[in-house]
């Protein structure tokens, strides 16, 4: 089924009252608090903070993110072997509940010394921890990750919108799901088309992940735990944790991608 903005704000709030105390039942459907923000000014990186694996936090290895005819681009133009080198963009300031949106689309760019599970596959995290956080050797940022994928086979499903965990776990269909990733239900895109993605997040308890204003994957609860990060601070990663807000980073792990109008607005 199809859901707009308005209908999940109104199925967040019914969902999020049955969990609220007796008197908190009546609360009203969960408002912004914020107008739209563009957190990408079209024209530099101002706000924007990279880490990349094998690297400090600051440190835009061969100028991996770059900014080009208005879209942040993920390049690996000036790159000798990719070595790991798995990157994150950060925007400056962290968030708890919100609405973000963007668009993007892939390039034809690839390193064939990159996992081959990269091939035409990129992503957004959020409510990670912050990328002066992150070690220099730690390949992925605990956080939680809206993955963009289109297709790699002719006729092959490969559906976008998807949720990974890196060191984190979420509840889907009210459970805490073992799986890295899940899918979502989004049709299969070509590489180079402009998809238009949405995120809206209610703190720890409600998920949705939208693609061209199609809801197509729903869970709850994000929290730290599972594996897949390596070689973090382990005072960081304390298994349980509810994750009630974070940063928002841009990701590169060997594909080329472009994003653009990188809009958000804080929700209650």
């Amino acid at each position: 089924m199809k859901l707009t903005i308005l209908s999940l704000m109104a199925a967040s709030c019914m969902m999020l009252a049955s969990c609220a105390k007796k008197e908190e039942a009546s609360s009203p459907a969960p408002e912004p608090v914020s107008e739209w923000q563009t957190l990408f000014n079209g024209k530099d990186l101002t706000g924007w903070v990279p880490k990349i694996h094998h690297h400090e936090a600051g440190d835009n290895f061969a100028n991996t993110f770059r900014v080009e005819d208005g879209t942040i681009l993920v390049s690996y133009g000036e790159y000798g072997p990719f070595e790991e080198r798995y990157g994150h963009l950060f925007y400056e300031k962290p968030f708890s509940s919100f609405h973000l949106k963007w668009e993007y689309r892939f390039t034809d760019e690839w390193l064939e010394d990159a996992a081959s599970y990269t091939y035409r596959n990129s992503g957004v995290m959020y409510h990670s921890q912050s990328p002066e956080s992150i070690l220099k050797e730690q390949d992925w940022p605990i956080s939680v990750e809206y993955q963009m994928l289109a297709e790699e086979r002719a006729g092959e499903a490969r559906p976008t919108g998807n949720m990974c965990s890196p060191g984190t776990d979420i509840e889907y269909e009210g459970k805490i799901d073992p799986r890295h990733c899940i899918n979502s239900s989004s049709p299969t895109f070509q590489w180079d088309e402009w998809v238009k993605a949405e995120l809206i997040v209610y703190g720890d308890s409600l998920v949705y992940h939208l693609v061209n204003g199609d809801t197509v994957l729903t869970y709850g609860k994000p929290q730290i735990g599972g594996g897949v990060a390596n070689r973090f601070d382990p005072a960081i990663k304390v298994d349980g944790t509810p994750l009630k807000s974070g940063y928002i980073g841009l990701q590169s792990e060997g594909q080329g991608v472009m994003f653009k109008n990188i809009e958000i607005r804080e929700l209650y």
